[in-house]
């Protein structure tokens, strides 16, 4: 049982939130996952693995469950909370709403803060030389930049400078393009604590904060950012950490994604080429005794690396790249790139430790005062920006020199052309699974973890998330798995239709026979949401009914025409107002969406999500699946679309007083042999099917 400080302090915000929520209704399911959370994190089921799987239904209120039971263990143990999320909307809400509320009804006294990764903040110095004031210009633009870019690096700085803006991306009230942010983004390499300016660069500020917090928010992608550093530098480490992973079946994937690597071929010698006339710059700044043998080794390397680059590039023929991409088939490279990733694997590792150590040398100079911080901070920040290009290059050809795993499944590995660069390649590389991943660098090592999400299983069962997230499914070692139903009224307050169709998703004619259907299916003076399976089958129906809906009065608003908010404000408006609102949106629509009450009330989905393996990644994993002797429909694509149908139909019902429809066009929900099995998988609404 967890401790008696733990279970009072539980009690007490339990019974204060009674006090502070009006209409307060306790819910069973909700004390249960307070209890079984914390009870697993005390290690009441297994001493070392204090791992919870948690699946939650809408309106459990999963998010104050697991503040309730993971704060008091993590704070009355002086150990840290790191609470992360998929999304920006769920961060927002644990911010703005869900931790201001639990600090009122607790008794601890704990503080929480957002923590986002070293790339969603820019350089103070790499800004300023970037935007030519003092009379620099950085010599890493690929190409020559716009006059309207240099116009924005320029208002930057100037905002940053002034104490108008914080230097984070996400707070600048424009989007900042990719290929411009790269410029000016802040990175470990060039970030240099001993140079005045760094310190109150806007990264190291807002790090400062970080060691008082005892709850980090966070998102997946900076959690497994730190773990591949070895945990324990962005974040508090493992050892000493409770993590709630929040929407955390997205978690496999975004793993997956760290694993992964990607280079060009002749754009990496470019850029490697002008590192080599900046060697002599950068070797001249360090003790010339000890630079001397880094220097000729990062030019020795750089010397093999651009013509090999540069051969390699001439040695594939885009006519056999289908779809602009040429995958080799199950990870397998010819002998003859075997050996050319060997060369390369070594020439970059080579580059990589050289370039390391010469920084290395800069910064001891200026540590002794031996070297002007006016010279010294231009040149880490243009010699951060090449080392970061260089690790990134070394992981790609390891990753592609690394031999044929006897066990498990191969690495992904194809060639995509480049989509700006005539003659180019991109050199890609990624694991086919990450579950080993997530329990070597987080499961094992941490205090404790808690998993949830509204739709953590696929078809009813846990075992294709177990799967992805290297969690064990067996009964011995401990994890503790849960499984919540929502407390609506599914079968009196929502009505599953199924209706007569013509023709199934697979027939030609299926877009025409949904042009056909919807308009007789639009609740009038209603809010209603269709959800498509493909942003051309979405527009090609909008095109054909866009007049027919303007002609009775209706407003239809198509995601992707405006920005998701407008589109929401609008439609919000239109329903206060009595009108026919009609939203057309896909995936993205069907996650995170929130419309309660009246703002939903009609939920049509014109076919089941079953996502197409186009992606060379996923084409690899099925590949591998047949291998052996597994069905990758079954084992991958029917368990991914029962979690988006279950998503998707999750828009429906936010609230308990919520009620209204949802109809699925897609008869195969009913035809099929795996329909019994995603229709079985849905919430309990009452049945209407046509027959």
């Amino acid at each position: 049982m967890p401790a008696n400080n733990i279970q009072t302090s539980i009690r007490n915000s339990y019974q204060n939130l009674q006090a502070q929520l009006e209409n307060f209704v306790p819910r069973r399911a909700q004390n249960y996952l307070v209890a079984e959370i914390a009870k697993t994190l005390c290690g009441e089921y297994h001493n070392t693995n204090r791992l919870i799987v948690a699946e939650a239904g809408t309106g459990i209120g999963k998010s104050l469950s697991y503040l309730m039971a993971a704060v008091p263990v993590a704070v009355l143990n002086n150990r840290k909370v790191v609470i992360s999320t998929a999304t920006v909307a769920l961060q927002e809400q644990l911010l703005d709403k869900d931790l201001p509320l639990y600090r009122r009804i607790t008794d601890l006294d704990f503080r929480f803060q957002l923590v986002k990764g070293r790339q969603r903040y820019c350089c103070a110095e790499k800004l300023m030389v970037a935007s030519g004031t003092d009379g620099g210009q950085l010599a890493i633009f690929e190409n020559k930049p716009k006059e309207k870019d240099i116009a924005l690096l320029q208002e930057l700085y100037q905002k940053l400078a002034s104490g108008k803006w914080d230097g984070d991306r996400d707070s600048w009230p424009e989007p900042i393009k990719d290929e411009l942010w790269s410029m000016i983004v802040s990175d470990k390499h060039s970030c240099n604590n001993s140079l005045p300016a760094h310190r109150q660069c806007p990264f190291q500020k807002a790090r400062a904060e970080l060691d008082k917090a005892d709850v980090i928010v966070a998102n997946h992608s900076l959690v497994m950012a730190d773990a591949d550093l070895g945990g324990g530098i962005i974040l508090p480490e493992p050892e000493n950490t409770i993590y709630v992973f929040d929407e955390a079946h997205h978690l496999p994937k975004v793993a997956r994604d760290h694993s992964s690597a990607a280079a060009s071929l002749k754009g990496a010698a470019s850029w490697l080429e002008k590192l080599n006339q900046s060697v002599k710059k950068f070797a001249n700044l360090a003790d010339e005794k000890r630079v001397s043998r880094f220097r000729n080794e990062l030019q020795d390397s750089i010397q093999q690396l651009v013509p090999s680059l540069t051969q390699l590039a001439r040695q594939f023929n885009p006519a056999q790249f289908e779809d602009k991409c040429y995958r080799f088939e199950h990870g397998d490279l010819p002998s003859w790139l075997e050996e050319q990733s060997q060369e390369l694997k070594q020439m970059c590792s080579k580059g990589h430790q050289a370039i390391n150590k010469i920084a290395d040398l800069i910064a001891e100079r200026i540590k002794d005062g031996e070297v002007s911080n006016k010279l010294a901070e231009p040149a880490l920040a243009e010699i951060g920006f090449y080392i970061q290009r260089m690790e990134n290059l070394t992981q790609v050809w390891s990753l592609m020199a690394e031999p044929k795993r006897e066990k498990g499944a191969p690495l992904a590995r194809w060639l995509e052309l480049h989509p700006d660069k005539e003659d180019d390649f991109i050199v890609n590389v990624s694991p086919l699974e990450a579950g080993w991943k997530l329990d070597q660098q987080i499961w094992s090592r941490c205090i404790g973890a808690v998993l949830t999400s509204a739709t953590m299983r696929a078809l009813n069962s846990f075992r294709f998330f177990c799967q992805q997230a290297g969690v064990s499914d067996k009964e011995e070692d401990g994890t503790r798995f849960l499984a919540l139903a929502s407390p609506f009224d599914y079968a009196n307050q929502a009505e599953l239709l199924i209706p007569k169709m013509k023709l199934e998703p697979s027939a030609d004619q299926f877009t025409d026979s949904l042009c056909e259907i919807l308009p007789s299916l639009i609740k009038e003076n209603k809010a209603n949401l269709v959800l498509f399976a493909s942003y051309w089958q979405m527009n090609q129906v909008a095109e054909s009914l866009n007049k027919k809906f303007i002609k009775k009065g209706w407003a239809l608003q198509v995601q992707g025409d405006s920005s998701r908010t407008k589109i929401l404000n609008k439609h919000k408006t239109l329903v206060q107002c009595g009108k026919t609102s009609i939203l057309f949106g896909t995936g993205s629509f069907s996650e995170g969406l929130d419309l309660p009450g009246e703002l939903l009330e009609n939920l049509v989905i014109t076919k089941i999500p079953f996502a197409v393996p186009t992606s060379p990644v996923e084409q690899a994993h099925s590949e591998y699946i047949e291998h052996k002797g597994g069905n990758p429909f079954m084992q991958i694509t029917v368990p991914e679309a029962s979690k988006k149908l279950i998503q998707s139909v999750g828009r429906l019902l936010r609230k308990e007083q919520d009620s209204g429809r949802v109809i699925i066009l897609d008869r195969r929900i009913v035809t099929k042999r795996y329909g019994q099995a995603l229709l079985d998988s849905l919430p309990p609404f009452k049945r209407n099917i046509e027959y």
